[in-house]
């Protein structure tokens, strides 16, 4: 607690989830592929043939250049925490060492991989972060339907039309629609009959972080576990199943689909669970029966079993991480301007609350109550950095910083840190 005199009062007079509505992911050239019309948009914006934002260089990868890191490495496992990394992360953390948690994987040597950590088991609500985990029980109920048939897999993705419904409501981030025959950027918040692909909806949740997409994937993932290869039902039958089926019956299904997964993937449950819809309408259809959470150790996990083609298999884990790069403007942690020329794979989620305080302002990531901010990143940097390969989960909860910025400072300096790790020779 600071100087700051505060008064109680019984009402949060500001409670706000928020995370990143302008973060865009999957490399430029996947169209093609997935049929995602926003990443032709993306593309052609970066080659100036219509206005938006241009990406960095590190934003610039192909489809074929995202791949994963540790497909060799399946025997690797996240080595005891090293004392001196250890001691100049938490350095860098300086007078609100308390008030983190995070690791750190530095990969750069795999022979000699390591790891610093600071409260690793600290749980809390990682906010968006969770869709992670919403995406690895739709990827794991692929997987269980067509186990051997990736191809089939990819044809759900790609050609699955999804109509958003009630569940979606009601969310303030913004997706983006590339309409191709005209050129043309959408930008708008998810409504009520707004369609897409399966592989667009998953590329909402995770770009632009859309707590109405998440909820809409949330929705598909438990139509799949309960139908299989019938898989998609038409809206009639949809609306029959959420309407008819008891209480009980779908909070069993949700923690099928959402819970399941990340026991099977060997983590833990106890440090990693989605508990429930990301929007209040998702929440009032299907009770997910827990609350939400993560530690920054398992979540290191995840990103490792991710990298070792291990989060479900290989082909779902390699479409998580092209899920994940991002390709248009960096924001929070991932805007730290030492990591321009460095291909980020991230997701961010924060949480935060006001009540009133004397000679305080309540702001954007700025709660005086709870400041909730979690990055989850992975950092790979180009030869004339010294292919620096490094992972990094931070949960923090500042409280009256903004925590947008504390993270983007924390990225610069861990950056700068791996850089002096392992100076490039010039010749």
């Amino acid at each position: 607690m600071n100087s700051h005199t505060m008064k109680i009062v019984p009402v949060l007079l500001s409670l706000i989830v928020l995370s990143s509505t302008m973060v865009q992911a999957y490399p430029l050239d996947g169209y093609n592929d997935t049929g995602i019309r926003r990443t032709e948009g993306a593309r052609l914006a970066n080659e100036g043939i219509i206005p938006d934002i241009s990406q960095p260089p590190g934003a610039l990868l192909t489809t074929k250049q995202v791949d994963l890191r540790l497909l060799g490495q399946k025997n690797f496992q996240i080595p005891e925490p090293d004392p001196v990394l250890s001691a100049q992360i938490k350095e860098l953390l300086g007078g609100h060492i308390n008030e983190y948690g995070n690791a750190v994987l530095e990969l750069t040597d795999i022979n000699s991989p390591r790891y610093a950590v600071h409260r690793g088991d600290h749980k809390q609500n990682v906010g968006s972060v969770g869709k992670i985990l919403v995406a690895l029980g739709i990827f794991q109920a692929l997987a269980d339907t067509w186990p051997a048939d990736t191809a089939q897999r990819i044809e759900v993705l790609k050609n699955t039309l999804v109509t958003a419904d009630r569940f979606s409501q009601s969310d303030q981030h913004t997706i983006r629609i590339f309409d191709l025959e005209n050129k043309k950027l959408i930008k708008k918040t998810l409504q009520i009959g707004d369609q897409g692909s399966q592989w667009e909806y998953l590329d909402w949740m995770l770009s632009a972080s859309s707590n109405a997409a998440a909820a809409i994937n949330q929705r598909q993932g438990i139509l799949m576990i309960r139908y299989g290869k019938d898989f998609q039902p038409s809206e009639t039958e949809i609306q029959r199943f959420f309407k008819e089926t008891p209480a009980k019956e779908k909070t069993a299904i949700y923690q099928k689909t959402f819970w399941e997964p990340v026991t099977r993937n060997g983590l833990d449950i106890r440090q990693l669970r989605q508990g429930s819809f990301f929007t209040r309408e998702g929440k009032r259809q299907v009770n997910g029966g827990g609350d939400s959470y993560a530690t920054a150790n398992q979540l290191v996990k995840l990103l490792v079993k991710m990298e070792q083609g291990e989060l479900v298999d290989e082909f779902s884990s390699r479409q998580l991480k092209r899920l994940l790069y991002m390709t248009e403007r960096r924001i929070r942690y991932a805007s730290s301007p030492a990591l321009a020329d460095s291909a980020v794979y991230y997701k961010s989620g924060s949480l935060y609350s006001c009540t009133e305080e004397e000679g305080f302002k309540c702001g954007k990531y700025k709660g005086n109550v709870r400041n909730y901010m979690n990055s989850l990143v992975i950092v790979e940097s180009p030869p004339e950095e010294g292919n620096l390969y490094y992972m990094v989960v931070v949960l923090s909860n500042v409280l009256r910083e903004n925590s947008a910025v504390e993270h983007q400072t924390l990225g610069t300096r861990i950056h700068r840190l791996m850089q002096k790790s392992h100076p490039v020779v010039k010749k």
